[in-house]
């Protein structure tokens, strides 16, 4: 599953999460398995905001049954989702 768009999508939703959720923390200390959403770095209005992010920046549609922690409790489960949509011709 691990393809060149990967690591970059890793990266960039990586410093998005630490730049709004997670200033001042250690970068070394969020993996891509890190859990989001069940250990509360992002609440409800934390996700939203997070979802909007990745609409835009990855020209993606994430529909209301997506929202949730199968697809965001981690940056790997975002950028499987991430990369399932661009597989199907998303948005």
């Amino acid at each position: 599953m691990i393809n060149a768009d990967y690591s970059g999508r890793e990266d960039v939703i990586k410093a998005f999460i630490l730049a709004e959720f997670l200033p001042g923390e250690d970068p070394e200390a969020l993996t891509s398995t890190t859990p989001l959403i069940i250990t509360g770095v992002l609440d409800s209005i934390a996700t939203i905001k997070l979802v909007a992010f990745l609409e835009e920046t990855f020209e993606v549609s994430i529909a209301a049954h997506e929202v949730g922690v199968e697809h965001l409790n981690t940056i790997d489960a975002m950028v499987v989702l991430i990369a399932a949509k661009k597989s199907q011709g998303a948005p």
